[in-house]
């Protein structure tokens, strides 16, 4: 073996230690500010078979993302649900700060004590591994803090959603809870060359401070011990399945791990390469992300940012969530007003809102029985493409071709 390639050997074995011990400590670094509080739900949050689903959003931001976060977070937020904010390495404490007094500015969420806001921040390298190393450090708080929910789901501060989650919910209550969306393809096409293939090194890591990915001169060899999957970075994945790649009972969730660890966008290929190879959760595939997203031609690295321009065939598009916004946009002012009927510093009402509803009251200030849905007109647009979406997976005798 050369010098140089001892050296480029060194170099990615340091970085997979860094991988692993990044994410094992995935359950360390929660914000020191509890969200405890006097104000008790009035009602008992009811899980499982027989209650509507339950979702666990990990929302995650950069510098000067708080604002965003918060609103965000104010537009998924139901007492039912897990949520856990998270500014990356690039932004300050006091941001961090700034996001936990917004948090704990909210009734219900001291109330259900369901927010908590990561103080010990990861990386947010968007070109290398520490972006998927993050992900599964949420998992991992997750399964930890509250196990009680069905379905995981990534969002940015440039997302926002296109329903509310009494809509979300109802419609989720009529599929499986195995069900993984996950966006997928066999067919890596020229991402073969400019992404698998290629060897790098995410910094991120192991220095404290962002910078950019260093890239090897030589490339890899495709994996013949197992097939590599890419597709869509934004996924909605099943307890069971986020379980199986945090405890790993068999090895390929690491095997794969070591392998992503020099890709150069391991959150497209990691999630769809380990489920797309395992025996056992293979066939519950969802070929969707289920976000409305407008592309260039050919298409860059993200998504053109979407504005009132695009609201009717947002939403008429049936998906649950869009991306990305610009801070502050008009549109989602109207998706505010039309759609989650939320305004200011206020969470998105559903059936668990009793307050009066009024100009200075807020709506979801007193609750009643948090386990009742009421669904609004949207959710029959988004329940029909939902429908067809797991009914074309059904005939797919394996979705992972």
């Amino acid at each position: 073996m050369t010098a140089d390639k001892k050296w480029l050997f060194t170099l990615f074995f340091a970085a997979f230690i860094s991988l692993v011990i990044f994410i094992s400590s995935s359950i360390c670094g929660l914000s020191s500010n509890t969200f405890t509080s006097s104000n008790k739900p009035y009602s008992a949050v009811h899980r499982g078979r027989g209650y509507p689903p339950a979702f666990a959003y990990y929302i995650s931001g950069t510098r000067g993302d708080v604002e965003r976060v918060f609103r965000l977070l104010l537009a998924v937020y139901h007492p039912r649900n897990r949520y856990l904010l998270h500014i990356g390495t690039d932004g300050s404490d006091e941001e961090r700060r700034k996001l936990s007094a917004l948090v704990k500015s909210v009734p219900a969420i001291r109330a259900f004590e369901n927010v908590d806001v990561v103080g010990k921040p990861d990386a947010n390298t968007y070109m290398g591994s520490s972006n998927i190393a993050a992900v599964l450090r949420a998992a991992a708080i997750f399964l930890k803090v509250d196990s009680d929910w069905d379905w995981f789901v990534t969002l940015s501060a440039m997302d926002y959603p296109l329903l509310t989650q009494d809509d979300l919910s109802h419609a989720f209550s009529s599929i499986s809870r195995d069900a993984n969306f996950i966006d997928h393809t066999s067919d890596l096409g020229w991402k073969e060359d400019q992404r698998i293939l290629p060897i790098v090194v995410d910094p991120g890591l192991y220095l404290a401070r962002r910078t950019q990915i260093f890239r090897a001169t030589e490339k890899r060899k495709m994996p013949d011990a197992f097939r590599v999957f890419t597709g869509s970075p934004w996924v909605i994945l099943s307890r069971s399945f986020l379980e199986y790649c945090i405890f790993a009972w068999d090895n390929l969730p690491r095997t794969l791990l070591m392998y992503v660890n020099n890709v150069v966008l391991a959150q497209e290929v990691y999630f769809h390469t380990v489920i797309c190879n395992s025996p056992e959760f293979k066939n519950t595939t969802i070929n969707a992300d289920l976000r409305y997203m407008v592309w260039d031609n050919p298409p860059k690295m993200e998504p053109l940012f979407l504005n009132k321009s695009n609201y009717d065939e947002m939403v008429q598009s049936g998906a649950a969530f869009a991306r990305q916004f610009g801070k502050n946009d008009a549109v989602l002012d109207m998706v505010d007003s039309k759609i989650l009927k939320r305004s200011g510093n206020r969470p998105a009402p559903g059936a668990w809102c009793t307050a009066r509803r009024s100009w200075f009251v807020d709506p979801c200030s007193q609750w009643g029985d948090v386990n009742v849905l009421r669904p609004g007109n949207q959710v029959k647009k988004f329940e029909e493409s939902l429908k067809n979406i797991v009914d074309d997976s059904i005939l797919e005798s394996n979705q992972c071709k």
